[in-house]
């Protein structure tokens, strides 16, 4: 069983971000949750140039769109230009329903796009997610 799987919230919404980690608290996820309040702090953390904050693998980055310093889409350029990190899995959580914003982010191959108000306030069915998610990883290890 995967002990140390990580989520790396890239979320500049202190609500937000605590609505998901109650979310993954009451489906009993076994999942390590590290926030970067914008894609810059992101960046640093999965470059290990942050200071303070690390991740360990295996991992998938919950991404925000609209945040400042650094944007989801900025974000999203960024690692799918380096190439130590363009395989990184990265789902899109946000308050965007935004056609366009959607067909941006499938172009920078992102494994999902959850609006924020269709995930629900408790965050369960993104729990859900990544518990089957989690999962899988393990299944692939095997």
């Amino acid at each position: 069983m995967i002990n140390n799987f990580s989520i790396l919230l890239v979320e500049d919404d202190d609500v937000a971000a605590e609505s998901v980690i109650r979310g993954l608290r009451k489906t009993n996820t076994q999942i390590n949750v590290v926030i970067a309040e914008n894609g810059k702090k992101a960046l640093d953390i999965l470059r290990y140039e942050d200071p303070k904050t690390k991740i360990t693998s295996p991992f998938v980055v919950l991404l925000d769109l609209n945040m400042p310093v650094m944007n989801g889409f900025e974000f999203l350029e960024q690692v799918r230009n380096d190439e130590r990190l363009n395989g990184v899995v990265i789902f899109i959580l946000t308050t965007s329903d935004n056609d366009s914003d959607k067909a941006k982010a499938y172009d920078n191959q992102v494994a999902g796009y959850m609006v924020k108000s269709s995930v629900g306030p408790q965050f369960a069915k993104l729990a859900t997610l990544l518990e089957a998610y989690k999962d899988a990883i393990e299944l692939n290890r095997l």
